[in-house]
């Protein structure tokens, strides 16, 4: 997965010390949101749900929107927030530590056709909600809260 430009800039004074950074999660859903779309990802060869950083500036609905296209040539809108979520550090091969801050948008599909659209993802397809392939929890998880009617989900606050 290609790094972002402000990234790497960042990288060049920062080293591999930990970066906070924002990211989103979309969870599309086709018309009658009876099927999902997921990718195939290059990285880990898992079916997941589209995501990526935000850029300096851009708007985390608008991220998403940006993200399910280049990933999956699927246009969308986002209808709702699912999650904010702060993740757990993660340590990439080449040594790089980044935390993500994950906010997760409920999308409904507009157009276009599903396809790979970029060198992070093997596959894409539509899955049926009912029939998904083996997702890890973090996906699972925002699949299940993206069909439930509830308020956004937020971790307690447990150090008030």
């Amino acid at each position: 997965m290609p790094i972002p430009d402000f990234i790497r800039a960042l990288r060049a004074t920062a080293g591999q010390q930990l970066l906070f950074l924002p990211g989103v999660s979309a969870i599309v859903f086709d018309e009658d949101s009876r099927r999902v779309l997921l990718v195939r990802r290059a990285d880990t060869g898992r079916w997941s749900i589209i995501g990526g950083i935000i850029e300096p500036g851009e708007q985390p609905a608008l991220t998403a929107v940006r993200e399910v296209y280049e990933e999956t040539a699927v246009r969308c809108v986002p209808e709702r927030l699912v999650l904010v979520q702060t993740l757990e550090p993660v340590r990439y091969p080449n040594g790089d530590l980044c935390q993500f801050v994950d906010i997760s948008f409920r999308c409904r599909a507009t157009g276009g056709e599903a396809r790979v659209n970029d060198d992070e993802s093997l596959e894409v397809g539509w899955f049926p909600v009912d029939a998904l392939p083996d997702l890890e929890d973090f996906a699972a998880a925002r699949v299940g809260q993206a069909l439930a009617e509830g308020p956004a989900w937020f971790a307690p606050m447990t150090d008030v």
